[in-house]
C-alpha cells in the first residue's frame, strides 16, 4: 500500500488543503471526493487509514485528526519502501466538508503538459524543483492502462520503442482499462532514483511523467536526480513537508473527526 499511502496524502493535500477531506463518504447532502476523475477506481488506503484511527481513538480519543494520521501515513510509507524520513508537523484539523468539482479541478491529470503541471503546483506553494521530486514517487506504485494506454500507441518521438511494444502486451489498445503496470519497470517496489532515469531513456509510463524530460524546464532537474539519488531523497523529503503544509484547517477550524469517514 506504500504508493497508495503517499498518493492519498496528496491528493488529500491539493484539495482544500491537508484536511482529510478526501476521506469523506458521499452524503445526500454533500458530493465528496472519492468518485473524482482521478480518484474513482484509484484512490486506495482507506481502510488503513481506519485502522489507525481505530487504534488512536481507543487510546485517545478526539485528539489525533485523521488529517495528521494520512500525513504521518505517507512518510511512514515512504520509510517502508527504503525511502527517506522527515519531520511530520502535527495539529491539522479535519474538514466538515468535500467537493468533488474541487477534486476535478485541482488534481493533476496524466495528460497535463508541463506547463499545466508547473502552474497547477505554483498555485498550491510549490516550485517546480518540488513537482519534480513530488513526481519521483512514481518510483513505486502502478498505473492503469487507461492512463497510459494513448502514449504507448501514439508511436511518438518521446516513447522508446521496444518499451511501448512491452507495455501493449498487457494493455490492449481496447478493453482492459484496468490492467496494471509498475510506473518504475526497473525497481517498482523500492524508493530510489530509477524513475528519473527512466525519463531521460523514454521510458516514462505516463505522459505527465515524461513531459518532466522533453526538452523543457525542468530536464536539468531531472538530470540531476538521475546521478545523485541522495539529492533526490532530500529534495523529496522537503516537498512532502512543505505539501503537509497546504492551507491546513488549525485551532477551533474544522474538527477532530471521530471516525474519517464521517463527519461528526
Amino acid at each position: 500500500m506504500a504508493a497508495s499511502l503517499v498518493r492519498l496524502h496528496f491528493h488529500d493535500c491539493f484539495v482544500q488543503g491537508c484536511d482529510g477531506s478526501i476521506l469523506l463518504d458521499d452524503t445526500p447532502t454533500m458530493t465528496g471526493e472519492k468518485l473524482a476523475r482521478n480518484n474513482n477506481q484509484s484512490v486506495r488506503g482507506f481502510e488503513v487509514v481506519d485502522d489507525a484511527k481505530a487504534e488512536v481513538e481507543s487510546i485517545c480519543p478526539g485528539v489525533v485528526s485523521c488529517a495528521d494520521i494520512v500525513a504521518v501515513a505517507a512518510r511512514d510509507a515512504s520509510v517502508a519502501v527504503g525511502g527517506p524520513s522527515w519531520t511530520v508537523k502535527l495539529g491539522r484539523r479535519d474538514s466538515t466538508s468535500a467537493s468533488r468539482n474541487l477534486a476535478n479541478a485541482n488534481l493533476p491529470s496524466f495528460t497535463d503538459s508541463l506547463e499545466s503541471l508547473i502552474s497547477l503546483f505554483d498555485s498550491k506553494g510549490l516550485s517546480a524543483r518540488d513537482m519534480v521530486a513530488l513526481s519521483g514517487s512514481h518510483t513505486i506504485g502502478q498505473a492503469r492502462c487507461l492512463t497510459f494506454r494513448g502514449r504507448i500507441y501514439d508511436n511518438a518521438s518521446d516513447i522508446d520503442a521496444g518499451f511501448a511494444t512491452t507495455r501493449r502486451r498487457q494493455c490492449p489498445a481496447t478493453g482492459g482499462d484496468g490492467n496494471l503496470a509498475p510506473l518504475d519497470l526497473v525497481t517498482p517496489n523500492s524508493f530510489d532514483n530509477n524513475y528519473f532515469k527512466n525519463l531521460i531513456k523514454k521510458k516514462g509510463l505516463l505522459q505527465s511523467d515524461q513531459v518532466l524530460f522533453s526538452g523543457g524546464s525542468t530536464d536539468s532537474i531531472v538530470n540531476e536526480y538521475s546521478r545523485s539519488p541522495s539529492t533526490f531523497s532530500s529534495d523529496f523529503a522537503s516537498a512532502m513537508v512543505k505539501m503537509g503544509d497546504i492551507d491546513p484547517l488549525t485551532g477551533s477550524q474544522g474538527e477532530i473527526r471521530r471516525r474519517c469517514n464521517v463527519v461528526n
